[in-house]
């Protein structure tokens, strides 16, 4: 008998973040393993609307957008519990879903997406059910894995350690020459020094560690007086006001160039616009844009104390520093001003990543965990 595959997703299409993109390229690449192997695939959105769908991802056959229809969306989950051989939750606030047809259908294989913070927290009893009763916890990550047999004593032999890929429709550079257009935006000159970060600016979740960034800035900028900090991100009114005052107290208002939201069109002229991405965060499960910018040939510095270290490969790929370090995040990047990313090393950081985070890899991974 043929599989038959749901990924149930919150949102997938219709907004742009780290789990969305994850959620992009797991449905991309269940899609091409289901024509291959004739299986039977769907994803389910619970806030998307039909519309919303990316056709280069799926065809709108295998998509169906519930358009925060939550009623709607969990009836007809449930309604179909008799049919699916496995369904894959991309995310913990899925787990009604995943108990009740567990419950119902008991040979229904369950599956979770085990990303970063949302499960390295106490969990509700329903939550906390949903994973006794999963077949495999996906983890992003090798942290997220430790999280998830630490904090909710799961066997850890039905932890899978599934790094994510790079979307396979990320546009990435065939040279590394920085874009004229963005230096005239930002008013650059095409020899000054810039670092990049790329993160959600929220008042809720300062954990992110630009702040750090901002006060290294404010004592490499003696040595660099020329250097200049893009920071790339949507903000809430209450971020914008602490980053803007803390751009002040360290006197880096000539420095920090604050840019709001990037549209996904423009992020790789971002990544070739930067000689460095820095982002010390504290809670990554693993850190989609960290491969994101390796793919553009952008070295990296990370925090030490997440799934950032997955991202780099255990810094095969980049750096990874005390998060509560600023002293080590200023010598480090200190240390790459002083030796700016060559063509060739661009090149070198590209290839690399690309061979370890391809889409090819993930799916044969993908083939093996459905096929065992």
């Amino acid at each position: 008998m043929c599989k038959k595959i749901i990924l149930f997703t919150l949102q997938t299409f219709s907004t742009t973040g780290g789990i969305q993109k994850m959620t992009r390229t797991l449905g991309h690449s269940l899609y091409r393993l289901s024509q291959t192997n004739k299986w039977n695939f769907e994803l389910w959105s619970a806030y998307d609307k039909q519309e919303d769908l990316m056709p280069q991802y799926m065809p709108a056959s295998t998509f169906k957008g519930f358009g925060v229809n939550r009623v709607g969306f969990v009836l007809e989950a449930i309604s179909k519990s008799l049919r699916p051989d496995v369904i894959i939750l991309s995310h913990i606030n899925l787990a009604i879903i995943g108990l009740i047809i567990k419950l119902v259908n008991p040979k229904c294989k369950v599956w979770l997406i085990a990303h970063g913070i949302e499960v390295w927290r106490p969990l509700s009893f329903v939550k906390k059910t949903v994973l006794k009763h999963c077949d495999k916890v996906i983890c992003v990550s090798n942290f997220t894995c430790e999280q998830m047999v630490k904090r909710h004593h799961i066997n850890p032999a039905i932890c899978e350690v599934l790094n994510n890929a790079i979307d396979p429709f990320m546009k990435l550079p065939a040279s590394f020459i920085k874009p004229q257009h963005l230096i005239a935006r930002y008013k650059l000159k095409p020899d000054q020094p810039v670092i990049f970060t790329l993160t959600r600016l929220a008042s809720t979740e300062q954990y992110k560690g630009y702040e750090h960034v901002i006060q290294a800035i404010s004592s490499i900028k003696n040595n660099y007086p020329n250097i200049k900090y893009i920071l790339s991100g949507k903000y809430d009114a209450k971020e914008e006001i602490r980053i803007k005052n803390l751009i002040e107290q360290h006197h880096a208002t000539d420095q920090v160039i604050l840019t709001g939201f990037i549209e996904e069109d423009e992020l790789s002229d971002h990544f070739l616009l930067a000689d460095m991405f820095v982002l010390p965060s504290k809670k990554e499960g693993f850190g989609i844009v960290f491969i994101e910018a390796l793919a553009c040939g952008l070295p990296v510095i990370c925090g030490n104390a997440d799934g950032s270290i997955d991202a780099i490969r255990n810094g095969e790929l980049g750096h990874a520093i005390n998060v509560d370090d600023v002293t080590e995040l200023s010598k480090c990047i200190y240390q790459h001003l002083q030796s700016p990313p060559t063509p060739a090393k661009r090149e070198y950081l590209q290839q690399q990543c690309i061979q370890h985070f391809n889409e090819t890899d993930y799916m044969q991974k993908l083939q093996l965990l459905l096929t065992q």
